[in-house]
């Protein structure tokens, strides 16, 4: 059934706050979404930023990222006043997130709201924390022991806690029982408040596009807390870590660093820690994207301490036998198959034998010197076509770097120029990039929001292989508007989704 919906993370929604939340203005964009007619709302992962504030960098694979608890929440349970919210710098820029002040002021408010709910005695909250114990006790663990070591990564920390011996374990979960349960009360926060945001959604006819990295952070409890999941030795150091080859885009590679997986191990177990994982993202989201689905048919290791990804090789992941365990133990799911990139007949092949539709990215597709299979004519109905995703430039700023006879072949098939070779006014250009998008043959069509703004570059969300500048942009307040919605709503009715 032909569908569409947009794409926009949870921090690029407005807020008094600094960064998007579970706020008022998020159920205003789900109504938004409901008028513009659409079906998906997909986002960017949920989990708690590390350094470089990356939403693909997390301290856990199932925790939530605490910046996104609405503070009015907060002071309509009693638990802060309207004037201590106020009283904290969130950053003034409406358009962009400071998360050096979103650091230093969020934790500290939460910790007035802790501090004034007496939350142990809620038994509601008892009951999430059971319930969630498989992964929150080492998650909140993790995060109070960091903190008391001066927020340095766990492979520095002192022997005892970095290799979980018992009573180092018992000593430090004595030592912080305040502050674990600080942790727990964030996680307890952002479930309640989540839940409440995506029912909210799903009564409106909108489901949940959400996003799994295929690799954790080495800075992060999943890493700690299970060392046999992953390539480390005898010292908890990773043999290898995780990256791609040199190509046209990067002479030395990307050398990501992230840890990766004992696959044997994980074979053994029958895949268990992932079955949990993607359970998990399941109960978040209504449809997953998983990210670098090609690592699942071959990953690319390089050797730990490298300081480029140059000299790496190629490992054999596990193939269709997760996916096969998945639909065993959790049943069909809605996934989307996270397949860019150089893709040899492998992946190809275990693409089309998971069923799961792949992506198409309109961007990638006005190749002067080749036949495209991103480009709209050459799709089939089992995919998920983007103008762009959160990894690209906006198409009004792609366009405007678009030279020579690439750009002739976009003008040309998107009839950017008229019949007397003059261009077509510049605000309608990435209307056609969504109208090749909507009317194409591929079942899900999913526009990032700001394509539908019509904004260029200001507003890109992610420059791969850069650290400090990313995922900081923000929509304003009355951005997307009734008129706006209005005229998505035509074009998706126009295209039959």
């Amino acid at each position: 059934m032909r569908k569409s919906g947009i794409l926009l993370p949870v921090s690029s929604l407005p807020s008094k706050y600094g960064i998007g939340c579970f706020s008022k203005e998020a159920y205003k964009f789900i109504d938004r979404l409901k008028e513009a007619g659409q079906a998906y709302w997909q986002i960017l992962p949920l989990g708690p930023t590390s350094y470089g504030d990356s939403p693909y960098q997390s301290f856990s694979t199932f925790a939530g990222n605490p910046y996104f608890i609405d503070p009015e929440d907060l002071v309509a349970r009693g638990y802060v006043t309207a004037e201590q919210c106020n009283a904290y710098d969130f950053g003034t820029d409406i358009h962009s997130v400071d998360y050096g002040k979103i650091y230093k002021s969020r934790f500290r408010l939460l910790k007035e709201a802790f501090d004034n709910s007496h939350i142990e005695e809620d038994a509601r909250f008892q009951e999430f924390v059971q319930k969630n114990a498989y992964w929150l006790e080492d998650y909140a663990l993790y995060m109070a022991v960091k903190d008391g070591f001066r927020g340095i990564c766990w492979a520095a920390w002192e022997d005892d806690i970095k290799l979980r011996t018992p009573a180092a374990m018992d000593k430090y979960r004595r030592k912080y029982a305040r502050e674990i349960a600080f942790y727990q009360f964030q996680q307890y926060l952002f479930q309640v408040q989540w839940e409440k945001l995506k029912t909210y959604a799903n009564d409106n006819g909108i489901k949940i596009i959400g996003d799994i990295p295929i690799y954790v952070a080495f800075d992060s409890s999943d890493a700690w807390a299970n060392p046999e999941l992953f390539q480390f030795d005898e010292d908890c150091e990773p043999v290898a870590v995780a990256g791609c080859p040199p190509d046209a885009f990067s002479a030395t590679g990307q050398l990501w660093g992230n840890p990766l997986y004992n696959w044997e191990h994980h074979k053994e177990t029958g895949y268990a820690w992932w079955m949990q994982r993607l359970a998990a993202c399941f109960e978040r989201y209504d449809v997953v994207r998983i990210d670098h689905f090609r690592g699942f048919d071959a990953y690319y290791a390089i050797p730990y301490g490298e300081p480029t990804a140059e000299h790496g090789h190629w490992e054999q992941g596990p193939g269709y036998d997760i996916f096969r365990a998945m639909k065993e133990k959790l049943g069909e799911k809605e996934v989307i198959a996270e397949d860019l990139g150089f893709l040899t007949p492998s992946v190809i092949e275990l693409v089309k034998k998971s069923g799961y539709p792949g992506m198409k990215i309109l961007q990638f597709a006005f190749d002067s010197r080749e036949e495209s299979d991103y480009l709209p004519h050459n799709y089939i109905h089992n995919c998920v076509v983007y103008t762009g995703t959160h990894d690209n430039d906006t198409v009004m700023g792609w366009y405007d770097t678009l030279k020579g006879a690439d750009k002739k072949l976009c003008d040309d098939y998107l009839r950017l120029k008229n019949a007397d070779g003059e261009p077509i006014p510049r605000e309608q250009i990435p209307w056609e990039f969504v109208r090749a998008a909507m009317s194409s043959v591929a079942d899900m069509a999913i526009i990032p929001m700001q394509d539908y703004l019509g904004l260029g570059s200001e507003a890109r969300i992610n420059i791969p292989s850069t650290l400090g500048i990313n995922w900081m942009w923000r929509m304003g307040n009355g951005d997307f508007t009734k008129e706006l919605a209005g005229r998505i709503r035509s074009m998706t009715k126009l295209y039959g989704r």
